[in-house]
Parts: C-alpha cells; structure tokens; sequence
C-alpha cells in the first residue's frame, strides 16, 4: 500500500515511526507492504514512487524542520493538492492542523483523493465537524473507503469498534471524556487542590496544553468529536454548530473540593444522543467508569442489546493516535483483499 502523508507535526511524525517500526510484522502478518511515496509539510514536500526511508524523513525534520530538505528529492514550495497529482499513490493520509473555521486544507485535499479514487484515512476533525455529510457523499459516490478512527480519543477504539464489533446493537447515545487535556486539568486540581489557571500553566509547562488552550479548556476539541461521533456512529445528520458547550475555565477549586466531600468529580463530559449534543462539565461518581485521570478518554455505549459498553485508552499522543491511523490503513488493506 503506497500512502501519501500530508501534514508531518508531531501526528505526521508519529506516522513515520510506526510505519518504520511496523513495517516486517505487516509484510508477516498481512502481506501489507506499506510505502510512504510522498510526505508534505509547510515547507514543501519530498516525493519518491520507490518509497521515502521514515527513519531519514524524521532526521531531516529534526535538523533542518523541513521536509523538503529531503536529500535529491525534496521539493520547495509546492502546495499539496499539487503533489496528489505528482505522484501515484493508494491512500491518502491527512493529518494536516485542525482548522474549525473552514476545515481547510483537509476538505480540499481529502475531496481530491477522494475524487481521484483514492482511499483516505485521516486524524483530522475540522473538516469532519463542519462537512461530515458532504464528505460521506462524495466517498461513497466515488466507491472508496474513508475512515477516520484517530480524529476521536487517538487511541481509545470507538468508532470502529461500534461499527465492526457491535454491528447488531443499535446506539442508543454516548457519554464519554472526549479531550484529555481537560480531564488532565480537573484530575490535577482534584488531587492537589490547585487553581484552574495554575494547573493550567503547568499542563503548558508539561505540553499537554497547548500554548493556545482555547479549543480543549472551552469545549469545542470536545464538541467536534461530538459531532463526528454523532454522524458516524448514531447517524445524527449534524454539524458543530448544533453543540451546546460549555467549557471548564470557571471551574473553581472550591466546586471541585465541595464535590469531592460528596463523593463526586467534576469531568467535562461529551453527551451524544437524538436529544442532546451537549459538552459541559458534570458530575460523576468517584467509583464510576468515568472516573478516569490523567489525558484519559472514555466513553460508554450504551446499546439495545449488549446494555452499556464502556471503553477507555489513551486520548492524545503522537504514537498513540498513529496507532489508531494504522489500524484504519490495515483494514482497509484487508477490506481490499477480501
């Protein structure tokens, strides 16, 4: 399987490791011989049909920052709807910044391969919370398959895990921590009974929180995972605009304190169901499957037949969120084998 990778930050890169790392077990395990031909990233691109080595993409963006600096084969300045046509290629991977006001470059890049026939994996949300339905469209009118596993919780399964393991249960909602960042917040104010803005300093200091918090600490990372799960899972035709959000930078220490002497915690919870899309901080029992700590997500499924199906994993991470992409690329390498 020959990819395109567009984006190489910390996911991109995570990418490359994984594929480096992985390579022999998926040639063992599912004769997937999986190539990266192109890698792009703000400075250009390097571009080889023979296939990129990983190990050298990631000593050339830890030097120099840029992947086109990529020896003999680097190329400046070339935008990458540009190098979709450059190169022949099976998947596209679109792991570029989430971008909530336009969703681009990710709608445009993904809308082309998708066009062109190709498969697309991404990790992105922007474009999934503003045009789930168009996207669907345009995948399904062109026969390809188009998947999207990290762009909820990195590691913790869920979508796919809906789709393929409970295939006969209906979804009736979701209730889960979709935004590890917030909950690393409200864990550590609960053991320490810190203040939201020095616990806040301190997930920057440690780069969990990014120098801009805005999106996680008031919800809307939160709300757009919101909607994809909505569309995907319970096919609730909504976009992020249909969220109520409300975010935890007024939760004070004193509430948080005041809670725990009753036996509860304040975790900023995502509600996915016909009668509510809703992200806002709530209380939940300290001995139930939502007291999880640290970048933790978790999400319980509650279904018509199995009853309440709970899942947990790692929500952020480079590696983490890489693995989620690879297991999108093996089943669709297996999809097409079949």
């Amino acid at each position: 399987m020959r990819i395109c990778l567009m984006g190489f930050g910390a996911v991109g890169q995570g990418v490359a490791k994984v594929v480096s790392q992985k390579k022999d077990y998926l040639l063992k395990n599912y004769g997937m011989d999986l190539k990266i031909v192109a890698v792009t990233d703000s400075s250009g691109a390097a571009i080889s049909q023979e296939g990129l080595d990983p190990e050298l993409l990631l000593k050339v963006k830890s030097e120099s920052g840029k992947v086109s600096d990529y020896p003999e084969i680097g190329v400046k300045a070339i935008e990458g709807l540009d190098v979709l046509d450059k190169v022949e290629y099976d998947c596209l991977v679109e792991v570029t910044p989430t971008n909530i006001e336009n969703g681009e470059p990710a709608k445009s890049l993904t809308i082309k391969a998708m066009k062109d026939k190709k498969d697309v994996v991404t990790s992105n949300k922007g474009h999934l919370a503003l045009f789930f339905s168009e996207l669907r469209d345009v995948s399904q009118e062109n026969g390809v398959e188009f998947k999207f596993e990290a762009s909820v919780g990195g590691a913790m399964p869920i979508l796919n895990f809906a789709q393929e393991t409970l295939p006969g249960n209906e979804i009736k909602s979701i209730l889960g921590i979709l935004n590890g960042t917030t909950n690393f917040i409200l864990s550590r104010m609960t053991a320490e009974g810190s203040s939201y803005e020095h616990t806040l300093q301190e997930s920057q200091q440690l780069g969990i929180a990014e120098t801009d918090p805005t999106q996680d600490v008031e919800g809307i990372d939160a709300a757009c995972k919101t909607v994809i799960l909505a569309n995907a899972i319970l096919g609730i035709d909504c976009t992020l605009k249909d969220v109520q959000v409300t975010g935890i930078s007024r939760i004070t220490s004193e509430a948080i304190d005041l809670a725990k002497k009753d036996g509860y915690l304040i975790k900023l919870m995502a509600e996915v169901s016909p009668d509510s899309l809703n992200v806002s901080p709530r209380l939940v029992r300290e001995d139930s499957p939502y007291a999880v700590d640290g970048t933790l997500n978790m999400a319980t499924l509650k279904t018509d037949l199995a009853d309440d199906v709970t899942v947990v994993g790692k929500g952020a991470g480079s590696i983490e969120t890489a693995s989620a992409i690879l297991s999108d690329l093996v089943n669709i390498w297996k999809s097409k084998k079949l």
